[in-house]
């Protein structure tokens, strides 16, 4: 496995890694309707360069075969204080440890890195468990409205990485 920077040029992938990933894992968490709002929000071309612009470092999650299976996304706060925006990987390479090592694998590239914080919807049980299983503590719940009457309902998360 290996993560790669993406670049603008990589929009595309990463929007269609997000449908596919977004499908496959979170219609029992919220609402068809909200998915594909939240896609066509976030994950079309322009969003996506909008955010790499303001300074969302997204990487691409590879498999030994070269082929792209995940990305994340990672935003430098502070000082060794970054906010994981986005980790996902296609759910039928769950359960392979691939998680865990690509989160390693981003560690690696911020030797900065002290605090990471992210958020997490509070029905998304399975990545709340694994989040744990990476050293991740709940520090409060958060409600933000993304329009159109939706809203993320999250746990914000905290891993203190390095002291």
């Amino acid at each position: 496995m290996q993560i790669r920077r993406a670049a603008t040029d990589d929009c595309n992938q990463i929007s269609s890694l997000a449908e596919t990933i977004w499908w496959a894992h979170y219609p029992a968490i919220i609402s068809h309707e909200q998915i594909r709002y939240m896609l066509d929000q976030f994950y079309n071309e322009d969003a996506l360069k909008q955010q790499m612009a303001q300074g969302q470092d997204f990487w691409l999650i590879s498999n030994d075969t070269g082929a792209d299976i995940g990305y994340m996304a990672l935003t430098r706060q502070a000082e060794g204080e970054y906010f994981l925006n986005k980790f996902y990987i296609d759910t039928n390479q769950h359960s392979k440890g691939l998680g865990t090592t690509a989160f390693a694998l981003l560690l690696a590239q911020y030797p900065d890195l002290s605090t990471l914080r992210l958020r997490v919807n509070i029905k998304n049980y399975k990545s709340i468990n694994f989040y744990f299983k990476i050293g991740f503590v709940i520090e409060f719940c958060i409600v933000t409205p993304i329009g159109k009457d939706y809203v993320m309902d999250d746990y914000q998360m905290i891993c203190r990485v390095r002291k």
